[in-house]
């Protein structure tokens, strides 16, 4: 797929792997909108992006924002919703791990009422994670939601072809501002988190929104995971 002149609407699109695609779009001459909670933490943006307000987890606010939209060429989400339960799953607390479904909710409603609004032609990409395929200590909430994103991907995409492609990509450990901690407490957190990869080191925001840029681009792909993830899926547990 060209991107130049195509309109590109991408939730989650002011921080993190998010703004990166955002970026990459825009470098790649499409129109991009980026959506989330708070889009003023973006900051200064080039030409071509424009920014709007809209809580993914508020299903009536996206199908009223990507009505207005419409019609849309390519369509992301990247956004969180919320916060992620960590921990053993028998002494975990059950709102937490409910709560961490938030990024399912977003990105169902993303899906069906963006779907509709997409172009013949056009693709939709979703982000799970590498726990969903290998589960680390700690991390079931998160494999839990990544595999129910991926399933929901490969689902829809089957709803949806040929007329619309749909794909998802699965990073790894990523630099991204989502981790609060910063100087050498954030260092040693991911030494010690990818320490077992192939790539022993985190992934950073544009090397995921390259992986989200092959899906969109590459026509002949379809109902896949690309994963963006430093061999995360080869390690150890």
């Amino acid at each position: 797929m060209d991107l130049s002149g195509k309109k590109a609407v991408v939730f989650g699109g002011t921080s993190g792997i998010g703004l990166a695609t955002c970026l990459l779009l825009a470098g790649d001459g499409a129109e991009v909108i980026a959506l989330s909670r708070k889009p003023d933490k973006a900051g200064g943006l080039p030409n071509g992006i424009t920014t709007y307000a809209c809580d993914v987890r508020d299903h009536k606010a996206v199908e009223t924002i990507l009505n207005e939209l419409s019609p849309i060429d390519i369509l992301v989400t990247t956004a969180t919703g919320g916060k992620r339960a960590y921990g053993p799953f028998l002494e975990m607390d059950m709102d937490g791990y409910k709560a961490s479904f938030d990024k399912l909710w977003g990105y169902a409603n993303v899906v069906r009422f963006g779907a509709k609004n997409v172009s013949d032609g056009g693709s939709i990409t979703l982000v799970s994670g590498a726990p969903a395929r290998n589960c680390q200590p700690g991390q079931v909430a998160l494999s839990s939601v990544g595999g129910a994103v991926e399933a929901m991907m490969r689902a829809v995409a089957r709803e949806v072809a040929p007329r619309i492609r749909v794909n998802a990509v699965s990073p790894g450990t990523i630099d991204t501002p989502m981790v609060l901690v910063q100087g050498t407490e954030r260092q040693e957190l991911y030494r010690k988190t990818t320490k077992n990869n192939l790539i022993p080191r985190a992934g950073t925001a544009d090397e995921v929104a390259q992986g989200i840029i092959f899906v969109i681009k590459n026509k002949f792909v379809t109902g896949i995971t690309v994963d963006v993830d430093g061999g995360w899926l080869l390690r150890e547990p």
